[in-house]
């Protein structure tokens, strides 16, 4: 098996597209096409055609952007707080910090269901806006995690590593 620099920069692209999956900060999918593409330049456009490389350009756009607006319709559709969703992501960062990688979720839900009580003062209908938005983030990491494993997966078969 033939390693050089951009296989090697593409592993490593994926596996910080793997943990941007989990860490918001990380822009994982991102990272993850890019070492499609990276693999397929290394081996002079072999492994995957232009439509592949299209198709999975649309898909990386498409869960993108339903990352991005899943968790505001899960806020709308659940009545949450421009609080209760700014002390979640701050819930999230902290939980980041206690409890890798699972922290992130606890923290989430934790850190909207206190904003919500915060700004509502009634605890069923700040439960619900914090469940609200826990759904959503799980949702959003979800859908990352199935996309960057496909391409994962595209990745290390172009690498001959399951062959």
């Amino acid at each position: 098996m033939e390693l050089n620099i951009l296989v090697l920069i593409g592993s490593s692209l994926i596996l910080a597209g793997i943990a941007g999956c989990i860490f918001p900060v990380i822009p994982g999918l991102i990272l993850s096409y890019t070492a499609l593409i990276l693999v397929s330049f290394s081996r002079q456009w072999e492994p995957f055609s232009i439509s592949f490389i299209v198709i999975m350009g649309l898909a990386v756009c498409a869960v993108t952007t339903l990352d991005f607006l899943v968790p505001r319709w899960r806020k709308k559709r659940y009545g949450a707080s421009k609080p209760g969703v700014l002390i979640a992501v701050a819930g999230m960062l902290i939980g980041l910090w206690l409890l890798p990688p699972r922290g992130i979720v606890i923290g989430a839900f934790i850190g909207a269901l206190i904003g919500e009580l915060l700004v509502r003062k009634r605890e069923k209908s700040a439960f619900s806006a914090g469940a609200g938005v826990f759904v959503g983030t799980i949702l959003g990491i979800m859908l990352k995690i199935c996309l960057t494993g496909l391409i994962a997966h595209y990745f290390l078969n172009a690498i001959n590593l399951f062959q």
